[in-house]
């Protein structure tokens, strides 16, 4: 840490950031925390072990696939922190390995003990009796032994394919007719549960095991004499060849040819190097290095592990209805404005016309707000057509259906599907198809940038009038996320925003071209600049001694550039707040670079992930909400938008949002000038505070009549209950 005296560190020098991956990391580490934290409920602790799986999957496909691609291309070129390729490898894999060891420890020391007290074990096979073997052992013969394929490795048969986080078995087989011992692999069926329950639900046994240990149906004349696990991760990312290259111009030129070439790289990536094989730690040093060596990976890539290999998998392990064992129900609850509202498709439009609705997700019901929005529109004969981008959706997505309907009741009905969304792409092109095939306009991105924008525009006639309603968010249009993401939205049919929104989705659709947007931030064509004007005029009020300062709520902060004017702010006194969900390469708190700058972040039962940005502006403050986080990505290479939001009701509600964050003293964590975090604690004597549980209780208050209008509705039943009894008399007279 810089001391007072000392020469502050200059804004452009690799000592001002923190290292992107290793930061990423990090946030992994705050997840870790909530595996480790015995105040959880059991099923809610396994539950972020199983996250846990799926971030580390995630890093090695998309984060340390990158590295490796780095070191063959351009070894010598520096992160933002000053470090070679090789070097943050290094990093990176002595920090996986760290949080590796936790995970071990916590999951076979604590957290199985814990399931064997509750009557909810994981049991190996050896320590199964026979009377719970004979069932698992006809299960196996009779649903998972006529799936298995073994390959077997030797003169004609060369090492098989390895599919990506697929858990597969590698059994040694005994020789016959003095032959050589085989190799064996068997990959174990995704098809097929992970967890086989053992009889009378005394807890569950995995599916690798109970196959290992009944091998010699399916090898009777030779049973291996041993059998380990294995599995192996892919980057992210194929080798498709020039022809194939996405940034290809000529490779661009054919219409329509971005579906072929997202095709063909999906294809590739299933192909794609290996960047991890994780094995259990009994397997022998000699066989790890004969598989490590079938793969082509060195000693770095492979990672021994003593508890259960595909820990993701652990999301799908049940609690048998223990609720004392989870965290309590929550349901999502109607907004206040949205909930006495007649069921007609006109009623939530004109309920936008009295004002602009904020939602706030899942706290507020995406069904019964967003998603009754465009259903209600599809429906409703006056609207003349419905726009919108799909980046995410869910597999059986009533979005996706509403839009059909309403191209089948003849509403002009165009959709942005972005084919590239990472892991997304194949039900992206499956829902593009479909729709195109329901008569929807369908565009398929922008060339060379992706398309991240979560907006929805709806076109209605009224009194021989055009009128637009738009629905504005930070997430995606997928109700299954919906009810574990944290997210905003706003309806309104405010003139000018709907004018610009729609000038959006020409461009997007008609590859138009339009720079003078006057109200919504616009990347890559006017988003950077205008934060960059924003943070700057924070710094010119600092200067005159206005009112300023600078609260934002993103994802993620990696962009060197805004980086560098959030440094050059705060030394120009700009308090500077920023509530930052996952990685952030600025370093707060550096005395003479970024003293005035304070970073946290929340992690809890729901994955935080709006945007929210609020200027100070000499005390009439700017507030905007939209898709972008400040990552170079966000601001250069994609379309994004932000809103600004005028009505003050809204700003009000968004300032109290961030607020609740601020205060939060249980579940936020401080970054400290050298990227360590420390999670809040209440003090002694204080009461709780976690933003997510003040937010349910919020919704739940707010849905709950209060006591004049339940006493109202009480009478109002009276009266009802009265009538029919009346009108029952009269028939029975």
């Amino acid at each position: 840490m810089t001391q007072p005296h000392e020469t502050p560190i200059p804004v452009d020098s690799p000592q001002a950031f923190f290292d992107r991956e290793l930061s990423w990391l990090a946030f992994a580490r705050r997840v870790l925390a909530l595996v480790e934290d015995r105040d959880l409920p059991l099923f809610e602790r396994i539950k972020f072990v199983g996250i846990m799986g799926m971030l580390h999957d995630e890093f090695f496909m998309k984060r340390m696939s990158g590295i490796k691609r780095k070191m063959g291309v351009h070894p010598s070129k520096l992160s933002l922190d000053g470090r070679t390729a090789d070097e943050q490898l290094v990093a990176c894999r002595a920090d996986i390995l760290e949080q590796t060891r936790i995970l071990e420890r916590v999951l076979e020391n604590e957290i199985r003990p814990a399931l064997e007290r509750e009557h909810l074990p994981i049991v190996p096979w050896d320590a199964l009796d026979d009377a719970a073997r004979r069932p698992l052992r006809t299960y196996f013969e009779d649903s998972v032994l006529p799936i298995l394929t073994p390959l077997a490795v030797d003169a004609e048969h060369p090492f098989p394919f390895i599919s990506n986080d697929a858990l597969n078995l590698a059994a040694t087989v005994p020789p016959e007719n003095g032959g050589r011992e085989r190799f064996v692999r068997i990959k174990v069926p995704d098809n097929r549960p992970r967890w086989v329950p053992l009889p009378a639900g005394n807890g569950v046994t995995p599916l690798e095991e109970v196959i290992a240990a009944n091998l010699d149906l399916l090898f009777p004349s030779t049973p291996p004499s041993s059998v380990f696990l294995f599995r192996v991760t892919r980057g992210a990312e194929g080798e498709p060849d020039a022809t194939n290259d996405l940034t290809s111009n000529e490779a661009l030129q054919e219409p329509g040819s971005i579906i072929r070439l997202v095709t063909n790289e999906l294809k590739a990536r299933r192909f794609a190097g290996v960047v991890r094989l994780q094995v259990e730690s009994a397997m022998p040093p000699e066989m790890t290095r004969w598989i490590a060596g079938q793969l082509g990976v060195d000693d770095r890539d492979v990672y021994p592990t003593r508890t259960l290999l595909g820990l993701s998998d652990l999301l799908a392990l049940e609690s048998g209805g223990r609720t004392d064992l989870e965290l309590p129900a929550r349901d999502p609850k109607t907004h206040p404005r949205l909930g006495g509202l007649p069921t007609t498709a006109q009623s939530i439009l004109d309920e936008i016309k009295r004002g602009d609705i904020r939602c706030h997700h899942p706290y507020h019901s995406f069904n019964t707000s967003v998603l009754r929005f465009l259903e209600s529109a599809a429906m409703d004969p006056d609207v003349l057509a419905i726009k919108l981008t799909i980046y995410r959706t869910s597999k059986d997505s009533p979005i996706v259906q509403a839009l059909a309907e309403a191209s089948r009741r003849d509403k002009q009905v165009a959709v942005l599907v972005e084919i590239t969304a990472r892991f997304d792409e194949a039900p992206n092109i499956a829902w593009g198809r479909f729709l195109e095939n329901e008569g929807v306009h369908v565009a398929y991105g922008v060339e060379k940038l992706k398309t991240h924008v979560k907006g929805a525009l709806v076109v209605r006639e009224e009194d021989g009038q055009i009128q637009r309603y738009a629905h504005v968010g930070t997430g995606n249009y997928h109700t299954g996320t919906a009810r574990i993401y944290e997210d905003l939205g706003i309806l309104t049919c405010d003139p000018e925003i709907c004018a610009e929104f729609a000038a959006v989705f020409n461009e997007l659709t008609g590859a138009t071209r339009r720079v003078e947007y006057q109200r919504l931030l616009v990347a890559p064509v006017t988003m950077r600049n205008r934060f960059v004007q924003l943070i700057r005029q924070e710094a010119e009020h600092a200067r005159a001694g206005r009112k300023a300062g600078i609260r934002a709520k993103m994802n993620q902060l990696q962009d060197m550039e805004t980086i560098q004017e959030l440094y050059l702010a705060s030394q120009a006194g700009v308090p500077i707040e920023l509530n930052v969900r996952g990685l952030c390469c600025l370093r707060p708190g550096v005395p003479g670079l970024s003293e005035n700058i304070r970073v946290f972040g929340v992690v809890g039962r729901f994955l935080e992930h709006s945007r929210i940005y609020r200027f100070a502006n000499g005390g009439d403050p700017l507030y905007f909400i939209g898709s972008a986080d400040w990552m170079r990505r966000n601001l250069s290479r994609r379309v994004e938008t932000i809103m600004p939001v005028v009505d003050p009701t809204i700003q009000r509600e968004l300032l109290d949002i961030l607020d609740v964050y601020t205060t939060d003293n249980a579940s936020a964590w401080d970054a400290g000038p050298d990227g360590k975090y420390v999670r809040r604690r209440p003090a002694k004597g204080e009461a709780r505070r976690a933003a997510q549980e003040i937010f349910i209780e919020r919704a739940r208050a707010a849905s709950e009549p209060t006591v004049e209008e339940a006493e109202a509705t009480a009478g109002m039943e009276t009266t009802a209950t009265h009538e029919q009894a009346d009108k029952q008399a009269n028939i029975e007279a």
